[in-house]
């Protein structure tokens, strides 16, 4: 199955993980990592620097796409969007 994320297409038979994290600073320099959603609502609040939203897709071991959006709706737009052709 084919399925499109901001215009870029992918073949689920090809993703290894697919999944939505905050963007957040590491406190070094201008470094960002990801962090889970649920750490950052329940573990971080107001302890951390979240400077975006992002959807990340690996394919095999090698190849890694990120989608990132300014804010949480327009990230979980963009989950909804990609749940309806998973369905």
């Amino acid at each position: 199955m084919i399925i499109t994320i901001e215009n870029k297409e992918f073949d689920t038979k090809e993703i290894t993980q697919l999944y939505p994290a905050a963007v957040i600073k590491t406190g070094y320099e201008d470094e960002t990592t990801q962090a889970s959603l649920e750490w950052l609502d329940i573990e971080a609040k107001g302890k951390v620097e979240v400077v975006g939203y992002g959807i990340f897709v690996h394919v095999g071991e090698e190849e890694k796409h990120s989608f990132i959006f300014p804010t949480r709706e327009e990230m979980d737009e963009a989950v909804g969007r990609i749940a309806a052709q998973l369905q």
